[in-house]
């Protein structure tokens, strides 16, 4: 028998960003093809304005009692026990309406795929950040030819502001993102997504597409992030889910931009809070004490 549908389910973690939230959620209403269940961890009950899912075309489940990142995604994980495809968007990313339902025929015509991510047609994690005007706008002017065209190609992983997985293989196999990732949780994607690797193909898909804001609250410190830069790749080589060379380019990039604009950093980014993170997560790694929680011991 031919399967016509999937259980799609859309999780969205979200912290200290409840204006932004509001204005994603709109969008995913007007998906040409909505969710079947809409799920969204919290941090505080101030972060989710639940007027804003009175309307919502599926159910909804707002998920209190985790903290970090990882934590979040993990208890959404947990109440999506029903679903076939589990998709996660940034409470900053602003989805095309055509999202769910491109994604539902990708998964449906192959079934290989475990992962897919889609087009960023904008990335203010960047820059400065974009506005929620400048990203309707984006959306807005986007040409009818790019966003039906089905063309995907193999990835490394997914990018964690949109990405789908598919469920039976994380159920099967008991994959979860590490909570030894805290707070923002850098690199959580990829060690996630590698993991679903050795059960199917990841791809990066042209007709998924849409904004992300990088929306600079609720963001971590730029020492913490820094820490984060050097431990987070350390220990995911340790664990197998990243190469050496990968991690290595990640953190010498990282370092080198820290060190450039330190002297004169751009507005939005704490250059030197950033590069503070970065020796110290280098003294760590000396001294054989390196970790990535050791960020909740930094302010």
């Amino acid at each position: 028998m031919t399967i016509e549908r999937l259980n799609m389910v859309v999780g969205i973690a979200t912290a200290g960003r409840r204006e932004i939230l509001s204005k994603a959620i709109d969008l995913l209403a007007s998906q040409s093809r909505p969710p079947d269940r809409l799920l969204i961890s919290r941090m505080a009950p101030s972060d989710v304005d639940e007027a804003s899912l009175q309307h919502f075309p599926a159910s909804t489940v707002v998920l209190d009692g985790a903290a970090g990142l990882t934590a979040q995604r993990n208890k959404i994980l947990s109440a999506a026990n029903d679903a076939d495809i589990v998709v996660f968007f940034d409470d900053d990313f602003f989805v095309c309406e055509n999202y769910l339902s491109n994604l539902e025929r990708l998964f449906l015509a192959y079934p290989n795929i475990v992962a897919a991510t889609g087009r960023v047609l904008a990335d203010g994690a960047s820059g400065p950040g974009l506005s929620a005007e400048e990203g309707l706008r984006i959306l807005g002017s986007r040409s009818p030819k790019e966003s039906d065209s089905g063309d995907f190609s193999e990835c490394y992983g997914t990018y964690g502001c949109n990405m789908a997985f598919r469920a039976g293989p994380i159920r099967q196999h008991e994959i979860t993102f590490d909570e030894n990732l805290p707070f923002y949780g850098w690199q959580e994607d990829i060690d996630f997504s590698r993991q679903l690797a050795q059960h199917g193909v990841i791809v990066r898909a042209n007709n998924l597409q849409g904004v992300h804001l990088g929306t600079k609250l609720g963001r971590t410190s730029g020492v913490r992030f820094g820490y984060s830069q050097i431990a987070n790749p350390v220990y995911l080589i340790r664990k197998g889910t990243i190469s050496r060379k990968r991690a290595a380019n990640l953190m010498w990039r990282n370092i080198a931009a820290n060190l450039l604009h330190s002297l004169s950093p751009e507005p939005w980014i704490d250059r030197r809070g950033r590069l503070k993170g970065n020796v110290l997560a280098a003294i760590d790694l000396v001294l054989g004490r390196s970790s990535p929680r050791r960020i909740l011991q930094l302010s």
